[in-house]
């Protein structure tokens, strides 16, 4: 049951890709056996693009129809960055015997080549290569920053009509009312970076993305295949935010978006290699057409400590997969990254691709609101606030690859619950441009007003931004469970006896009494509610047996009463 699934060789011939060749396949030679020579990957700069048969005048030769139109949407013009490299360098770097090329770089007009220091020596004997950086020092790495969150085991459930546990996140950020006006993601494309996503293709929940042909490519950037639905879990449970399409079950904020999967992320090691796999998925990601990228990554750490970075790095144009989201955001493509897990450790501070300008960094926050301990915090090191905005990444629903709903924690989260925001509200104002969205969405924070370095503006809300960006078109909202005077008791119906309620305005800030009645009237439950700015808080009736409730929830300045169903 896969349509599209493989990355098509066409593609291939896109942008960043261009001159690719499978290791030790036609044009590019495996190195000959040597006893004790160690081949690493070598990222070699070319001095120029010049000769090249490729013309921003004819951006079509490089890039498909879909990136061009991205670009004239946002009055952003082709420029010599865009071009591929020149192949007569290609093609010699080829030549030489022992180098693998494994990918080119339009946007650092360079190339990652596989070979020993005798080779490499060779190489830069070249007239046309200039700067040589080594991308990885030893086979397996010794150490390894995890850029992942703790995933929480948890018994499924259901939640409020369709979302299932994913119903809070999407709350939150007013996804839900985003919905029910019938903006769900269709034609908005996402490529989602990340360390692989077994289970994908068998997953109940993603059955639709194969079903309606919306799964555009895949590729695996570090083995330099089309398999994903392999390596890391990572990726699973990230795209679950996003893309899961399981009525009752679980429902991510961008169910109805065309996604791209790439894997960049080695799980095994940590080197620089792995901003370079960044890079080129960037630059694929804009040759098709891209809208934008979710990426659940984040760089401070290595295996060989002398090529760590440190906070002063954090500037928005030193680290590999910085200049890289730097360049994607200039190009009308919209990076979404998460901000990282590294708030209470020594390192505290976001980490590098977060830290570029132009782009959306995600931190992370408990269902309460409060911003999570773990969440790195800005500034950037040139002053600039870092994160942008926030939302739910503390035990944040996600689908593991077996399909069960569990709960994890890290701004890995966040993000791409975020990412499928932003696709709902870009498809509703398409004439916007990347940038302005962004601007939106940080006028639409919770803190818009005075934005700090742990949460940025703050927690953006779908209506207030769509208000915003349309202040004489009110929001076709769909349903009276969005109305935001009137609570809602979910799930509803209910499987379990855990129940939640959303409170309006009204009902924050201030102490609340909880009593559920049976069908006969009488109170089977009663609950204290303390005073909290959450949007939801947990009821604790205890066990119920089958049948309608009536729930009646009162504070100083009223009460409303809702009936659920417990099943």
């Amino acid at each position: 049951m896969r349509f599209s699934t493989l990355l098509l060789l066409s593609g291939l011939s896109l942008g960043s890709l261009a001159g690719f060749a499978a290791p030790g396949g036609p044009g590019s030679p495996p190195a000959p056996a040597r006893a004790t020579a160690t081949v690493r990957k070598h990222l070699i700069y070319f001095r120029d693009k010049a000769g090249s048969p490729f013309s921003t005048a004819q951006p079509q030769a490089f890039l498909s129809a879909r990136a061009v139109q991205r670009r004239t949407r946002q009055n952003i013009s082709v420029q010599p960055r865009d071009l591929p490299v020149n192949p007569a360098y290609v093609t010699q770097l080829k030549t030489v015997a022992g180098a693998t090329l494994w990918y080119t770089s339009r946007w650092f007009n360079a190339a990652v080549v596989a070979c020993d220091s005798t080779t490499l020596a060779t190489i830069q004997t070249l007239p046309f290569v200039g700067k040589v950086v080594t991308l990885n020092r030893n086979q397996s790495g010794t150490r390894k920053l995890d850029p992942q969150p703790v995933v929480l085991p948890q018994e499924a459930r259901t939640s409020p009509a369709d979302y299932g546990t994913a119903y809070g996140q999407a709350n939150m950020i007013g996804a839900v009312t985003m919905h029910n006006a019938n903006f769900r993601g269709e034609g908005i494309q996402i490529a989602v970076f990340d360390a692989g996503f077994p289970g994908v293709d068998r997953i109940p929940a993603f059955e639709p993305l194969f079903q309606e042909r919306r799964l555009a490519s895949t590729f695996n950037f570090v083995d330099k295949t089309g398999s994903v639905f392999l390596r890391n879990d990572h990726g699973t449970n990230c795209l679950s935010t996003m893309a899961a399409n399981q009525a009752g079950f679980f429902i991510g904020t961008a169910p109805k978006a065309t996604y791209h999967l790439c894997i960049t992320e080695d799980i095994d090691s940590e080197h620089p290699v792995e901003e370079m796999n960044w890079l080129i998925a960037a630059e694929y990601a804009d040759s098709v057409g891209v809208d934008i990228i979710s990426s659940s990554l984040g760089y401070t750490t290595f295996d060989l400590p002398s090529t760590d970075y440190s906070y002063a790095d954090m500037n928005g144009r030193t680290a590999i997969s910085t200049r890289a989201a730097a360049v994607a955001a200039r190009v009308g493509m919209l990076v979404v990254n998460s901000a990282g897990n590294e708030g209470s450790s020594s390192w505290r501070y976001i980490s590098a691709p977060a830290d570029a300008d132009s782009i959306l960094t995600v931190g992370a926050v408990d269902a309460a609101l409060r911003p999570a301990s773990f969440s790195s915090i800005g500034p950037t090191a040139d002053g600039r606030i870092k994160p942008n905005v926030a939302a739910q990444g503390v035990q944040s629903a996600i689908l593991t690859p077996s399909g069960a709903a569990t709960r994890g924690n890290g701004t890995s989260f966040s993000c791409p619950i975020m990412a499928g925001m932003v696709a709902g509200f870009w498809q509703a104002n398409r004439n916007l441009t990347a940038q302005q969205v962004i601007s939106f969405l940080q006028r639409a924070g919770s803190q818009a007003t005075a934005p700090d370095n742990r949460l940025g503006y703050g927690i953006p809300n779908f209506v207030t931004a769509y208000q915003l960006a349309n202040p004489n078109t009110p929001l076709a909202a769909a349903n009276a469970q969005d109305r935001p005077d009137l609570l809602a008791v979910y799930p509803n119906p209910s499987r379990t006896d855990e129940l939640y309620v959303q409170l309006t305005p009204d009902f924050q800030g201030r102490p609340l009494s909880v009593k559920v009645f049976d069908a006969r009237g009488a109170v089977v439950a009663q609950q204290q509610l303390p005073a909290t700015t959450a949007t939801q808080v947990q009821l604790r009736p205890g066990p119920l047996a089958k049948g309608v409730y009536t729930c009646t929830i009162s504070s100083g300045k009223g009460q409303q009463t809702v009936r659920f169903v417990k099943l």
